[in-house]
């Protein structure tokens, strides 16, 4: 089901080190994934805000951990991306040690979106951000974008083999596919965000005043 409380989601803040994240924060479902596999046109088609995340066919565009309000401490939060990104090793090695730290001790992190091109599911890279989320607290859930690229038989084929690669190593994790282009998925994942993002499905009275 839609919730229209995600198209008023706006920007807040980055940040360039864990230092500098917001303090306020009650819960939070971050998007991460490897460079062009469609993360921030994902976070913008599921807003209906083009202009909320920045897209670029450079990848690696997204260096700076970036939250983006919901409603009052309920945040959505864009990763930097990498994987075949033009930065430097020091950079890299920044990124690295950024997301670990992120994924594995932010209290306020209830959810971390995988987000993989359906067409290649599953690379090293996501493999290690899996590894890294496991050792928090956070649930997972995987979006499969780009998904009008294939047949709708080949998605759901590639949605199975990529819920039963995750299954055989002891994951526990909910998929679905995605595509920014045709719009499909803004349903269900909405529905994922509101189990995880307690405020956005509350009335404006329910809500505490700012």
């Amino acid at each position: 089901m839609i919730n229209t409380i995600y198209f008023n989601t706006h920007f807040t803040t980055s940040a360039h080190t864990l230092g500098q994240l917001p303090d306020d924060s009650i819960a939070e479902v971050a998007f991460a994934g490897r460079s062009n596999a469609g993360k921030s046109s994902a976070i913008n088609t599921i807003t209906r805000n083009k202009k909320l995340a920045r897209t670029s066919k450079t990848p690696g565009r997204t260096q700076l951990i970036n939250h983006f309000e919901v409603v009052a401490g309920n945040y959505l939060v864009d990763l930097p991306g990498y994987g075949y990104a033009k930065v430097s090793k020091s950079q890299i090695k920044h990124w690295q040690a950024a997301l670990g730290g992120y994924l594995k001790n932010r209290e306020s992190l209830k959810c971390l979106v995988v987000v993989m091109d359906i067409r290649h599911a599953l690379s090293d890279y996501d493999w290690r951000l899996i590894e890294w989320a496991t050792q928090g607290d956070a649930a997972l859930h995987c979006l499969l974008t780009k998904s009008d690229k294939l047949s709708n038989n080949a998605a759901k084929v590639t949605l199975m083999k990529t819920a039963a690669s995750l299954e055989e190593e002891g994951v526990e994790c909910t998929l679905q596919t995605f595509s920014a282009l045709k719009k499909h998925g803004i349903e269900e994942a909405h529905e994922m965000l509101d189990m995880y993002l307690p405020d956005a499905t509350k009335k404006p009275s329910e809500l505490p005043s700012q």
